[in-house]
């Protein structure tokens, strides 16, 4: 199988990469226009692998996405490439309005062009699998509700609501022209070459180097954590195995406060880190409660029954495994992090094509 991945290097999209390359004899078209999360470092593990090829496209080009079917001819579409910080898209969404909403529609225009083209055999053996989020979901009101495939979709923020309006798309396309796809919506992930702007990694570096770890409002804003390899295994097994028309809710079982996962960090670095910047005495000590985002939700819970009964599958990471192995991965992979921190991992984006 030949599967085309957009945003293949970014955070989840290069894990699913390096999952399909080492753990199966698939084959992969890495579609990515290389923003400032978008790094090939990440992909250093597989990029000189026979079955591994890399397009640098945007997504709104349909001219160059038209050429990338053309001459690669997938077998399936896997649809990661997104704006995803919530901070970022209240600060500017349009980049948010132009990528996810106006990119998926011309990427799904492309895909059904392509698709049109094909025998009837390839027709209905190919798939559109778009990967989004729980936040078009909304906010959870009950301590024991959770999101379900059939939940309303209520975004919040201008991130949340172009993933609802492309996950809307999505299911247009299959209702009005046929083309078969299938839509995730995923929970909170963490775990290696995580982009150092997103919570778990900024206060694991932010404590390394002795800055302060900014908490928003009170810090009890609760997210259910989902490990990125967990994450990369059940994509690869809904784009072979899911249903089309059908939605999957992908979950870690792993719901915490964020007041939790920054104690938590704390406490591994205790550990392992017991040699401290100086003039810290602990890492607590670095916690700093900082004025709430706008219109921050303050539960997200994900019901991942549907996926664990229909294709089998369920997180091996508990939060506690997962987080210990970030923790370690960060330790020991200064150099990654730290050319992303200075800005020199963007030669790859800016140069290497």
């Amino acid at each position: 199988m030949k599967i085309l991945i957009t945003g293949g290097a970014g955070f989840i999209g290069s894990a699913v990469i390096r999952h399909i390359i080492q753990n199966t004899t698939d084959r992969v078209v890495n579609v990515d226009k290389l923003t400032y999360a978008g790094n090939l470092e990440s992909l250093a593990e597989v990029e000189n692998h026979k079955r591994y090829t890399f397009e640098k496209v945007d997504i709104c080009d349909r001219a160059e996405l038209d050429r990338v079917f053309s001459e690669h001819k997938p077998d399936a579409v896997m649809h990661l490439a997104a704006e995803s910080h919530v901070d970022r898209s209240i600060d500017g969404p349009t980049a948010f309005i132009e990528t996810n909403i106006v990119g998926t529609y011309t990427l799904l225009e492309a895909a059904r062009s392509y698709w049109n083209s094909l025998d009837s055999k390839c027709k209905a053996l190919f798939r559109f699998h778009h990967i989004s989020t729980d936040e078009v979901y909304g906010d959870l009101q009950g301590s024991d509700d959770l999101f379900t495939e059939t939940t309303s979709y209520t975004p919040s923020s201008p991130y949340s609501a172009s993933k609802a309006s492309s996950d809307h798309l999505v299911r247009a396309w299959l209702r009005t022209y046929g083309l078969p796809t299938i839509v995730t919506n995923c929970s909170n992930n963490y775990g290696p070459y995580h982009f150092p702007e997103k919570l778990i990694p900024l206060m694991i570096l932010n404590a390394l180097e002795g800055k302060s770890l900014p908490v928003y409002g009170d810090g009890m804003q609760i997210r259910d954590w989902l490990f990125v390899e967990d994450h990369a295994r059940a994509l690869h097994k809904v784009v072979t195995k899911g249903v089309v028309g059908e939605t999957y809710n992908i979950g870690g079982h792993n719901e915490k406060t964020n007041i939790e996962v920054v104690k938590t960090i704390c406490l591994l670095l205790e550990e392992m880190v017991p040699d401290k910047p100086l003039g810290v005495v602990q890492y607590l000590d670095l916690i700093t409660y900082v004025k709430d985002r706008p219109g921050h939700d303050v539960r997200y819970a994900i019901d991942a029954s549907k996926i664990d009964r229909e294709l089998s599958w369920k997180p091996q990471e508990t939060f506690e495994s997962g987080i210990q192995k970030t923790v370690e991965w960060y330790l020991n992979n200064r150099e990654w992090w730290t050319r992303v921190l200075d800005g020199s991992y963007s030669r790859e984006r800016l140069g290497k094509n």
